[in-house]
């Protein structure tokens, strides 16, 4: 307590500004996990999967790609926690470098998807005509082959290799983004703010980037977070097909092809670790996704 002028004791102020900065996300984060645990319990998931990624050198001390087979087919142990493969290979160092690839080729395949999907979205809602026809008949293309099939067709006419992994799965991916951000921008067009830009003769780009994108990014954030369990589960489709990443890169899907589809009956945990990571990173961003979609949606809000 400090004494005023008046002779009056008055406490001193306390600047508390710099620590409610930092802990405003930490509430926001605590608020989100107790409205949607499922959601928490799915990004928490999703963390240890990028921490694992990012720091594979340091968590996974063997080398995945390091053959030794007088050490093949070992049992889980303190030295190899998730046993090895049947070239000798440390099995735990391969599922952390797999989760690499998942995530690159999943972010990478995401990112060009959705991107590219929500500016055709943009471009078509916005201009409409004969833009409008073109593109979603192109879209409409896309969209009537199966999305495993088509990326197939696409990696097997150009050659299997890590970029066409993603290209191809953002080929696949481009449909739904575009036709879900087209809608939105055909209801974002008529809106009073929009029409008032365009009289006071804002460009066709500032309305589109400035006032239209900003009101639509909800559903396309929605859609990201949806799409990355897809993305993931193509990757691992293509590598089981041989057609993803190539060996010796570690990939949850060709370890499911080669080892452990040949050693099942023997030795089934070569298929069991690369399963069990497919499905937790699959089942991780569908239980985030729909979280993330039922508070950015206001017509979601309070339905669960």
């Amino acid at each position: 307590m400090q004494q005023g002028d008046l002779g009056i004791l008055v406490e001193p102020r306390r600047d508390t500004g710099g620590s409610a900065l930092y802990l405003a996300p930490l509430r926001a984060i605590a608020s989100f996990a107790r409205a949607k645990p499922l959601a928490a319990i799915g990004a928490l998931i999703i963390v240890l999967m990028v921490v694992a990624a990012v720091a594979a050198p340091a968590i996974a001390r063997q080398d995945p790609a390091r053959i030794n087979t007088r050490a093949a087919f070992l049992p889980p142990s303190t030295a190899h926690w998730f046993g090895t493969d049947n070239y000798g290979r440390d099995m735990f160092s391969r599922i952390i470098y797999g989760s690499r690839v998942a995530l690159e080729v999943g972010l990478l395949g995401t990112l060009l998807g959705v991107g590219g999907g929500s500016l055709i979205g943009l471009l078509c809602g916005y201009f409409g005509g004969r833009l409008d026809l073109v593109l979603m008949r192109v879209i409409d293309a896309v969209q009537a082959f199966p999305g495993l099939i088509l990326a197939m067709a696409i990696v097997g006419v150009v050659g299997p290799s890590l970029t066409m992994a993603f290209i191809a799965i953002a080929i696949t991916l481009i449909a739904r983004p575009a036709r879900v951000v087209r809608g939105s921008v055909l209801s974002a067009k008529a809106t009073p703010w929009v029409e008032s830009a365009r009289l006071l003769g804002a460009s066709d780009a500032r309305i589109m980037f400035r006032h239209i994108l900003p009101n639509v990014l909800a559903p396309i954030i929605v859609l990201a977070s949806l799409t990355l369990g897809i993305a993931i589960l193509v990757e691992a489709s293509l590598s089981f097909l041989g057609l993803g990443v190539q060996p010796p890169t570690p990939a949850w899907g060709s370890m499911l092809s080669g080892a452990g589809a040949n050693y099942f009956s023997t030795y089934p945990l070569l298929a069991i670790f690369p399963g069990v990571a497919i499905s937790l990173a699959v089942f991780a961003f569908n239980l985030f996704g729909d979280g993330l979609r039922d508070v950015l949606d206001p017509r979601l809000r309070g339905a669960r």
